[in-house]
């Protein structure tokens, strides 16, 4: 009886917890889309998204997002394109080739990694990304986007490192034994075997981090600067 009765309460705390993250997120939509709304009743929509200028603080005010969007994605992407391959072979070497005690050593030095403050990887993007990027490129700014995208790219790699290793080990043994039982070599039940069948862990994992890359403000602002442009160039 006492065993039902703490079922009954424990599912109703669950209930409670599910309505109150619903109501949040539902509370910070309707914030958003009200204030959205008050704002272009002032701004236009065309010039909010084709503006080229964002300066809400001079005179005259400009708010233009393009130049914000365009650093986001080029930051975001390149990013990507650093920590993905990088992840990846960390993801296989944790789970197909190191040790037990290698990987008992690894493992949790990435979980570390992705525990540190973003203003950390900020100041080590101005203090030491930055001017060893200036030795290859005497010409780079002190606030440029490659710096920025190198720093979230070591952000990020712990993320697609440890789930991509978690979605490896999770695949049954059976697969890897069938692989090497046709003659298969490492590299081949890593390629296709491994990354076919987990392919959709992977994804979800590339996508995670890439919404981390997209939404980290802090490092970026202190690597590439608070002045916006629309330029391309890295």
């Amino acid at each position: 009886m006492n065993s039902r009765y703490a079922d009954i309460i424990w599912e109703n705390l669950l209930k409670v917890g599910v309505f109150l993250s619903l109501l949040t997120t539902v509370t910070v939509i309707i914030l958003l889309a009200k204030e959205a709304w008050s704002f272009f009743n002032i701004v236009s929509i065309s010039e909010f998204f084709s503006g080229i200028r964002w300066e809400p603080l001079i005179e005259p005010k400009s708010f233009g997002v393009r130049p914000l969007v365009i650093g986001t994605f080029l930051i975001a992407f390149g990013s990507l394109v650093i920590a993905l391959p990088l992840g990846l072979f960390s993801a296989f070497y944790l789970s197909e080739m190191a040790s037990p005690k290698i990987r008992g050593l690894l493992k949790p030095a990435l979980e570390i990694l992705a525990g540190i403050p973003t203003v950390v990887y900020g100041y080590f993007a101005i203090t030491f990304v930055t001017p060893m990027l200036r030795v290859v490129f005497p010409q780079i700014e002190i606030f440029n986007a490659l710096s920025a995208a190198i720093v979230v790219a070591i952000m990020i790699l712990p993320m697609i490192a440890s789930l991509c290793d978690d979605a490896f080990r999770a695949l049954p043994r059976s697969l890897r034994e069938g692989a090497y039982a046709l003659g298969a070599t490492s590299d081949e039940v890593i390629w296709g075997v491994l990354l076919p069948a987990s392919f959709g862990r992977v994804v979800a994992a590339v996508m995670l981090a890439l919404s981390r890359a997209a939404g980290e403000t802090m490092a970026v602002t202190l690597a590439a600067g608070s002045s916006p442009n629309s330029s391309f160039n890295l």
